[in-house]
Parts: structure tokens; sequence; C-alpha cells
């Protein structure tokens, strides 16, 4: 009789941190997630004349002072420390004690579209406006998109390999499928993931200005401005943040008591292969990214619980994320029940899928699904069955987090109740 093959490694989340624009910390996020308000507010961290859009989800309850080395507010992105705060926080939750073994076998994987950008865009301005005198030395070390994994490496004296994935909007998908993919290969036993974003700048705000993608029509009431699949969504808002989380091998959690949040099921990636800023029209591979997602995680479509959208409030891209949906789902009756919490928090670019994992951890654990705030006049072109108003209570055993990005690119992970 032939040997059975080993049962899969699986990789459960026992921790949470986030740095939001809700306010410092997880109970904060959670409070705001389900309260059916918006975060988002005018600009405050430039002065915006000129712009179409002066709208944002700013983090403005924050102080990254304890989470900085002396002289570090020189030498560092405003990004980092809200990562560096938020790992704090996911290995506090998780009980991770980092002793040597730990610090060696623990890893650490973040996605972030735009990184220390921030820090970069200042110095250009300081080089335009005084000469290369004025450019500070560490403006090529904190500018590159991976400093913000190495800022958290050091912080925190964590020696297992430090990673950051910059794929767009889907960055922090893919580095949480990379990172559940690393613990199933036995590479590691424990990871830290999510994403990290803190990209409201004056040229980023122009760029998108120019693009004509985020919100101009809602800037004396920037609390209505980011309405997912609503009639008079006119853009998205841009937001930033930090969404941490410990990973950990299953066995490992069990076996030192963990409190299990929810299980990375299931991960699927494809690409449109279609343009650098536009979806496919037709929706067929984000639909096969949620189909390949499904089948990893073994789970059928009909058993799907709870979908959150990635829901920008785009024209074009509402209405094709609802085309995908329908497909993926198409076996069923209705879709599943689905929200986008970029109502609530803005876009926060390539830490839009570590929101979006929050949201569903939270959903999963609360019996609880976050409404889509601001979806007044539901756009029929956008038909889902959509959470509006106030949370839905419904235990779910499986949810799904989709994300779409530029450069035709689709990342999904299902989560299975713990």
């Amino acid at each position: 009789m032939s040997e059975s093959a080993p049962e899969r490694r699986r990789t459960v989340i026992t921790g949470m941190g986030a740095i939001t624009p809700a306010g410092t910390g997880v109970p904060a996020f959670e409070e705001m997630l389900f309260s059916g308000r918006s975060a988002v507010g005018a600009i405050t961290l430039f002065e915006t004349d000129g712009l179409a859009s002066r709208v944002a989800a700013e983090v403005r309850d924050f102080d990254p002072a304890p989470h900085m080395a002396a002289g570090d507010e020189r030498r560092v992105s405003r990004a980092s420390p809200m990562g560096i705060a938020a790992a704090r926080e996911a290995l506090s939750h998780a009980g991770v004690d980092l002793d040597p073994r730990t610090r060696q076998r623990l890893g650490i994987v973040i996605g972030s579209g735009a990184g220390g950008i921030e820090f970069g865009e200042r110095q250009y301005r300081h080089y335009f406006g005084g000469g290369q005198r004025m450019i500070n030395p560490y403006a090529i070390s904190t500018s590159f998109v991976g400093s913000l994994s190495s800022d958290i490496s050091i912080a925190l004296g964590i020696t297992g390999f430090s990673h950051v994935l910059s794929t767009g909007c889907t960055s922090s998908t893919d580095a949480i499928g990379y990172a559940a993919q690393s613990i199933r290969a036995g590479v590691c036993d424990v990871v830290l993931t999510g994403g990290v974003e803190s990209c409201i700048t004056p040229a980023l705000m122009a760029g998108f200005c120019r693009m004509k993608v985020v919100s101009t029509g809602f800037n004396e009431t920037p609390e209505r401005a980011s309405r997912p699949f609503d009639r008079d969504r006119d853009g998205f808002v841009i937001g930033e943040g930090a969404w941490i989380f410990v990973l950990e091998e299953r066995g490992r959690a069990v076996a030192r008591g963990a409190k299990i949040l929810a299980e990375v099921a299931g991960w699927g990636a494809t690409c449109d292969a279609y343009h650098r800023v536009s979806l496919d029209p037709e929706g067929t591979e984000p639909a096969r990214a949620i189909e390949i997602a499904l089948a990893e995680a073994g789970c059928p479509p009909e058993a799907v619980g709870y979908v959150n959208l990635h829901g920008t409030a785009t024209r074009l891209n509402d209405v094709v994320e609802a085309r995908v949906i329908r497909r993926a789902f198409a076996r069923r009756k209705l879709p599943p029940p689905c929200s986008s919490s970029k109502a609530v928090f803005g876009h926060p670019q390539g830490a839009s899928g570590a929101l979006g994992v929050a949201a569903a951890t939270l959903a999963l654990e609360r019996d609880r699904l976050p409404p889509t705030v601001n979806l007044d006049r539901p756009d029929p072109e956008c038909e889902l069955d959509q959470i509006t108003g106030s949370p839905r209570h419904s235990s779910i055993e499986w949810a799904v987090c989709n994300c779409i990005g530029f450069g035709s690119k689709n990342s999904v992970l299902v989560l299975r109740r713990a």
C-alpha cells in the first residue's frame, strides 16, 4: 500500500495591526469599518491650491515618534513608522515572542506601491530649490520601495527574509499570498505581512488629477467623496495607512495556544495583458483569478458568504468589477453579499488588499459584514448584493478579497473562518 500524501501545511492569521485614517490600532479601525461613516476629509498634508481634487483619507491620529530611533525624523519616510507600529501591534496581538530562533525564522513581506516616495518627492523639491547640497544623505536608501521591510526588520531585530512586493494596487494582496505560500513550503514558520502606503503627495495628486481618476466633485463635502458603485461616483479618493498581519503555520499556532483569527486558504493572480491603466471590459481574467483562489482553497463558489470588493469608485472599474463578480459566481442564483471598504478609508493604493483582508477577517470573526457607505443611488450597471447603510449580521465560513490594479493585474485571496 502506498503511503498517503502528507497533509498540506495550513496558514492562519494570529495577529493584526492597523494604522489608519480612522485612528491608531485595530479597535479604531473596527469601529469605523462598521460605523457607516467615512474617514475622508480635506487634505491637510500640503497646500492644494490649483488641484482639482482636494480630498483624501489621511492618517491623522498617529504619533510616529515612539517608532523611530533618534534622528530618524530626518531619515525615514512617513510610511515607515506606520509600518513599524502596525507590525508591533500585530506581534503583540499574536503573542509572538521574538526570541533568537524566532527572529531568524520570521520572514517579512510587505506590499506597497509607492514605498518612500513621499520622502523622495521632498528631496526633489529641495534639489530644485537649493541644489545638491540640500539633498538628504538618506534620499536614495529611504525613497526606494524596498526600504519599508528593511525599516521594520531593523526596528524589531528580525533577521529572516525581508521583502517588499510592488505590483501597484495588488501589492499587498500579492504579498499576503506570497507569505502564505512561504509558510506552506516550509521556508518559514511565521511571516509579518500586509500593506503600507503613504502617497498623499503634491506630485502624485497632480498626476492622478491629470489622469482624471480621482474625485473632484465633493471638495466641499469630503465625507461624501468616496462612493463606490453609486451613480454619482466621480473617481477614487486616495488613502494611506498600514495593515499588518502575523501569518503562522497552523500546527505551530495551535501548539502554542494562539487565537486563530482566520485561515488564508487560497490565492489566485492573473493578468489581463490588456492596458497599462484600463481594465479589459470583459472581465475574464479577474474572474479567473477568483476561480484559481477558490480552487486552491477548496471552496465552492456557492459557499462564499462575503466578498470585499476592490471598489474604487471610478466609472469604468466599478462596472467591470461588478461584471467580474457576476461571472465568477454565475453558478449561484445571486452573487454573494459584497461591500467596498474604500468608501470608508479611501484607496490606499498598494495597501488596498491588506485593508480588504483586515475587513474580511473582522467579518469572519464578528459575524458582521461591513457596509459600503455613500451608496445612496446604486448604479444599475453595477448590480450586486451590496451591503449598505449598516452592517449585515451573518455567520459566514468563507470570504473573498478581490483586488485589481494598474498594468492589468488581478489578485484574489480566500479566507476561511477559524
